[in-house]
């Protein structure tokens, strides 16, 4: 090529040269205008993990052994039980649907859900008969729901022998025990707990037991940190429930119904706590209110012990009338629990001591102390014994229900009123009177039935006489 067509060609090619170099210095401008747009976009960084499901979070909380949220339940069991149609093989599964099953029963209060949890569980020790320690366990927790405590203590102790150091199994055993009054094994078998774990689980396991030796401020600081400590919702609102039924057990009813509404608010389906909400709003003389939540409570969860509750605050507000309807469902949701292999015995005998025939209890709670001589039935066998007109064998049982060596002390108001009045009526009036007067110092609201008798009873006894100090004769040295 000539000198001149170079130069002729030379100003062509430096354009297209200049032309090329704008389009890369603009889209290499571009390409950086556009990577600052993406790193300020929310949509451009790393996705986060989404939460797990309700059904994920039952499935971890009845896997070690915290309550769970209603709703997570229900989608854990149709998941199971989908598992268990597809694999009727999968020992897992079907373990993991009787816990489930249990844990649905005592929340809603609904005993049908026992037979299915018994069948499920069975199975699962059918299709894996050899160290199949969660199927053995959750036998155990289906005992202790339906209080056939020495049922559990079996289970829960071929649990715990067949892995020592599966801490969940731990207080199973300990709720057998204390159903059985044997209060110095499920101490032992606290202290077990305490050594393999700690965490939320462990204090509230351990509140309870505090609680029943007569600890209050230990369990009370116990349950708080337990609340404090708890991750999921469900779990905190049911450290809160028990926190404020303490509270109420203590004579606190305002702290009561605080820690009752902030469990409600965490966990909706908490109907404990809005059963707690109407016995504190009674209390507090809020009796309009206290009507509402109780009546809510006991129809999402229909236990007999609210039944029982609600009907005396219908009695005591001059209601007979609504008080035998409470008392009518309280005796066929018995009779339901006695179907789905639940004992009821206990609140029905406690009913019958004072809305219906006394002897009839007596019978009643005499096989329920055969079958589990715990504290409270000490009690409540006591109080029937002297509704049904023996006192002398009814002190018996009401000494050994306060007497705290052998596990009564719960330092529990309506336990010493029982005494208070068994008392009075063998003319003890001393140890009547200052018994009734310390169940009104534990709780003044202790029973919108029962506080008033109390009250009048100590006016009816009146002071305690002032016999003076004794004067010494004149040789006395």
């Amino acid at each position: 090529m000539s000198a001149m067509e170079n130069e002729q060609e030379d100003p062509e090619r430096r354009k297209r040269s200049a032309r090329r170099r704008r389009v890369l210095i603009a889209s290499v401008a571009g390409c950086a205008v556009l990577g600052g747009v993406l790193a300020l976009l929310p949509w451009a960084r790393p996705a986060e993990p989404a939460p797990p499901s309700p059904g994920a979070l039952a499935l971890a909380a009845v896997g070690s052994g915290v309550p769970a949220a209603l709703p997570g339940l229900a989608e854990l069991i149709d998941e199971r039980e989908k598992a268990v149609r597809t694999r009727p093989g999968d020992a897992t599964s079907w373990a993991v649907l009787g816990a489930a099953y249990v844990e649905q029963g005592r929340r809603l209060a609904d005993p049908a859900y026992y037979p299915r949890a018994e069948k499920a569980l069975r199975t699962s020790l059918k299709v894996r008969p050899q160290r199949n320690t969660r199927a053995v366990a959750g036998l155990a927790a289906l005992s202790n729901a339906r209080r056939d405590f020495r049922a559990a203590r079996r289970w829960g102790e071929a649990a715990l022998k067949l892995e020592p150091r599966r801490w969940t199994t731990y207080p199973l055993l300990i709720d057998a025990y204390t159903g059985l009054g044997e209060h110095k094994a499920a101490k032992r078998t606290l202290d077990r707990l305490t050594e393999l774990r700690s965490g939320p689980a462990v204090l509230a396991r351990a509140a309870a037991v505090y609680r029943d030796r007569g600890w209050q401020e230990d369990a009370a600081a116990s349950l708080a940190d337990a609340a404090a400590g708890a991750r999921a919702p469900a779990e905190r609102a049911a450290y809160l429930e028990r926190a404020g039924q303490l509270a109420w057990e203590r004579g606190d009813p305002e702290v009561a119904l605080r820690h009752f509404r902030e469990a409600v608010r965490l966990d909706p389906g908490q109907w404990a706590a809005r059963a707690g909400q109407g016995r504190a709003l009674a209390a507090l003389g809020r009796t309009a209110q206290a009507l509402n939540v109780y009546g809510a409570a006991l129809a999402k969860q229909p236990c007999p012990q609210y039944a029982l509750e609600l009907g005396e605050l219908y009695e005591s507000l001059g209601r007979p009338e609504a008080a035998r309807v409470r008392y009518g469902l309280l005796r066929e949701r018995v009779r339901d629990a006695a179907a789905g292999g639940a004992d009821e015995e206990l609140v029905l005998g406690r009913f019958e001591s004072d809305h219906g025939d006394p002897k009839a209890a007596v019978r009643r709670l005499r096989a329920e102390w055969g079958r589990q001589p715990a504290t409270e039935v000490a009690d409540a066998l006591g109080w029937a014994l002297y509704r049904a007109g023996e006192p002398e064998e009814a002190l018996r049982f009401a000494l050994r229900a306060t007497d705290p060596v052998r596990g009564g002390g719960v330092r529990d108001a309506r336990s010493m009123y029982h005494l208070g009045m068994i008392e009075r009526e063998l003319e003890r009036y001393g140890a009547a009177r200052r018994h009734l007067a310390e169940a009104l110092r534990i709780n003044p609201h202790f029973s919108p039935l029962h506080a008033p008798a109390a009250r009048a009873a100590i006016e009816a006894l009146g002071e305690p006489p002032d016999e003076g100090v004794p004067e010494m004769d004149d040789g006395a040295g």
